[in-house]
């Protein structure tokens, strides 16, 4: 196995200097983390794991210069570069994925873009990387997909590989459907049609998690089951997935000699004074502007505190070609030289502004010199920094006060937890955070650290793995019932050598797609071609099996050589005979019970009732599903309480709640139906529960097929519709060609 990291940034950066490539390892927690697993310490005698990363290099390269950057690459880091033109850069990256993706999923959509050729380039140049990585794949290797830069490659690296185990992890925020809509309809919907592509998806959050799940019910229907998405073909897996860091790495440095000098060296310029740190990148996602303003806050509150506090703010250059974060750094500027003015002396500075890249020999003394670290974002995925702070206080002391807003927040409650967006709330923890307890600090810290210990960024990378690789075996389960090679070649042999055979044929989701609206699934005349040659055959009796009303099927299919079983088994007319009741029933409940599904049916707009002559249902596909999935709910418990002294049941289907007599089932009218013939070969295809019945009514030896995944008595699986209208084609037709299940 070989695990294919795909990533928009390589583990190094590419820089030119008087015409020649220069090399310089990349920033980032992710480039760091992950490259931190792929180089972990192995036990003695232990081969390491094979891995291929990929990734743009940094900067368009000049293609005499692209050999070199290969090697480098391949040779340092196991990479291999996808090679990307400056002008394609500029629209995808800087534009849509920082002017769109990055402020609406950071819940900043004033500052959000729509423009329509950033979003053409952000499909180019996902359709760039998946013509890369294609090119690279192995059949056997694992794909490993990162961030919001690649949102759409999951789909198409899985068009090109079907199998694959593919995972994807987002880095940032996954934003509530309010948010999430505010794209255009067709963006949201390829977005969300790319990330399906994914075996596995993570997210840092149990709330991320949760509403990207409500956006894929929105945008695509799907409904989960325990984070479990079952599509047609496959089930995608949502998991909460949080990212650590290189604990021990950060508090091997804190101790080494050369901190200690250094922490010693920064403790004699501000001797007498409590220190508070923060180190950030440039962007109005990390809360700099209100972080600066809550301390100027406790400052104006607290005159004691003059003289006796420092406050060092480090930010980090970003995104220097984005025009709202040149205005933010003009704003930071202003609001540090006021607070300077306003309250600095000859004596006292109490504001350290630093903007430049720290490296990690200078922000692990600064973590450690500090008695309070404000990590305070106004939106963060995770918030890596709240966590190498942690990692680097080895005497457990010093203060957090984190943003609520943070990821880090939901591992990290032991720290005092603030809203950003509120001053008052800011001064105050600070107060409270520069007179905490030495002892309440060391309680707090040593919960946290023993937590960040033992879930740090190689077990994080290694769950994810290992998740992902299990979703093979569940999916191999899978492969090996769907009635595709040997077994659908061995039905194709039976079909034929059967003198007599018996098809029994679901409708609405096994023969056409499901519609808005009932009276819109009419079948099409290719359909109705391939039914009369299977009905003609006088090896073949044929019956559709289906839950509609009788009217309905005898207008369809009336003029077929074919029998037709309506409502679920409630009327059977075998072919050329007339309609007769499988068995005796009542509809006098249906008065009781339609006006209860009416008043239903006026509360969600969308909904509607159809009528049949012994049974009712109430159908939502139409609707909000969200709102549909409470009212269907709240519905069952009424009509359950409402029906529990007559003879009637109430069934759950897909996007239907329907009523019945009770002991009417597709498993007893099928029985009725196939007594008195002696068939060779039996072949029952369905897609929903009511299916169910009738594939433990056939006998073992029948070919029972459930149309799309789900926990099933059917011995096989096939993907939808037009899988199984290929296959009857091919049976009617004489053909034992092998159908296609993509």
């Amino acid at each position: 196995m070989r695990l294919v990291i795909v990533s928009n940034r390589l583990p190094f950066t590419v820089s030119f200097r008087e015409g020649s490539p220069q090399f310089k390892p990349s920033a980032g927690g992710l480039t760091t983390g992950l490259w931190s697993y792929l180089d972990r310490p192995l036990p003695s005698g232990t081969e390491r794991p094979d891995h291929l990363w990929m990734g743009w290099p940094g900067t368009s390269i000049p293609p005499e210069h692209e050999a070199a950057v290969s090697a480098f690459s391949e040779e340092k880091f196991k990479s291999r570069p996808v090679y990307l033109p400056e002008k394609s850069m500029d629209r995808f990256y800087l534009g849509f994925c920082n002017k769109t993706i990055w402020p609406l999923f950071h819940y900043f959509p004033m500052l959000t873009h729509y423009e329509e050729e950033n979003w053409q380039e952000y499909r180019n140049v996902n359709r760039v990387f998946a013509e890369a990585v294609v090119s690279a794949l192995r059949p056997d290797d694992v794909l490993w997909i990162h961030d919001y830069h690649l949102l759409l490659l999951p789909k198409l690296a899985r068009a090109k590989f079907p199998d694959m185990p593919i995972g994807f992890f987002l880095h940032i925020p996954f934003p509530s459907w309010e948010i999430f809509r505010m794209l255009p309809r067709s963006w949201r919907e390829e977005i969300i049609e790319g990330l399906l592509g994914s075996s596995l998806i993570g997210f840092h959050t149990h709330d991320y998690a949760r509403d990207f799940l409500t956006s894929v019910l929105r945008t695509a229907g799907y409904e989960h089951q325990l984070g479990n998405l079952t599509l047609r073909d496959r089930v995608v897996q949502v998991e909460t997935l949080p990212m650590g860091v290189e604990f021990d790495r950060f508090a091997a440095a804190a101790t080494t000699r050369e901190t200690e000098l250094r922490v010693e060296e920064l403790r004699e310029k501000c001797v007498g004074q409590k220190v508070v740190f923060s180190v950030d990148r440039l962007d109005y996602t990390k809360g700099l502007i209100n972080r600066l303003r809550g301390y100027e806050l406790f400052l104006k509150n607290n005159p004691q505190w003059h003289g006796k506090v420092v406050f060092i703010i480090s930010v980090a250059p970003s995104r220097i070609g984005v025009d709202s974060y040149q205005a933010m750094k003009q704003e930071l500027e202003q609001t540090v030289g006021r607070i300077v003015g306003d309250y600095g002396n000859v004596h006292w500075t109490p504001l350290v502004y630093q903007f430049r890249n720290l490296t990690f020999d200078e922000i692990v003394p600064l973590y450690r010199l500090c008695d309070v670290a404000l990590i305070t974002p106004l939106r963060d995925g995770m918030n890596l920094v709240a966590k190498e702070f942690m990692a680097s206080r080895p005497d457990q002391t010093g203060v957090l006060v984190l943003s609520e807003m943070a990821g880090a927040a939901k591992e990290m409650g032991e720290a005092m937890i603030i809203n950003p967006f509120h001053r008052e709330d800011f001064a105050k923890a600070l107060e409270q955070a520069l007179v905490m307890p030495v002892e309440e600090q060391i309680r707090r810290n040593q919960l946290m650290q023993e937590r960040l210990r033992r879930y740090n960024v190689v077990r994080w990378a290694d769950d994810f793995v290992q998740t992902l690789i299990s979703t093979q075996k569940t999916e191999d389960a899978r492969r090996a019932r769907l009635l595709t090679g040997k077994a659908y070649s061995g039905m194709v042999q039976q079909y034929r050598a059967a003198p007599r055979r018996a098809l029994l044929l679901d409708y609405d989701g096994t023969l056409v797609p499901f519609a808005a609206e009932p009276k819109l699934a009419q079948p099409d005349a290719d359909l109705v071609g391939t039914l009369t040659a299977l009905g003609s055959d006088p090896a073949n009796e044929v019956t559709i099996i289906s839950g509609r009303p009788r009217r309905t099927l005898e207008e369809w299919f009336g003029q077929l050589p074919i029998s037709l079983i309506a409502e679920h088994g409630v009327w059977l007319r075998d072919k050329g005979a007339d309609w007769r009741m499988i068995k005796n029933m009542t509809a006098d409940w249906k008065d009781r019970v339609r006006p209860l599904l009416q008043l239903y049916v006026d509360r969600l707009p969308g909904a509607l009732m159809e009528e049949k002559d012994f049974s009712l249902a109430w159908h939502y596909r139409r609707a909000d599903p969200e709102q549909a999935s409470e009212c269907a709910k709240e519905l069952i418990d009424d009509l359950t309480g409402y029906t529990r002294n007559i003879d009637v049941q109430v069934f759950e289907g897909d996007k239907v709640v329907e009523l019945r007599n009770s002991g009417v089932n597709k498993g007893s009218a099928g029985k009725e139906w196939l007594s008195g013939q002696s068939p060779e070969f039996i072949l029952g295809i369905g897609d929903d529960w009511t299916d169910e019945d009738l594939f433990r009514a056939l006998p073992l030896s029948a070919y029972s097929v459930r149309v799309g995944l789900a926990n099933t008595s059917a011995r096989y699986y096939l993907s939808g519709p037009a899988t199984v209208r290929r296959m009857l084609h091919e049976l009617a037709g004489g053909s034992a060609a092998k159908p296609s299940f993509q």
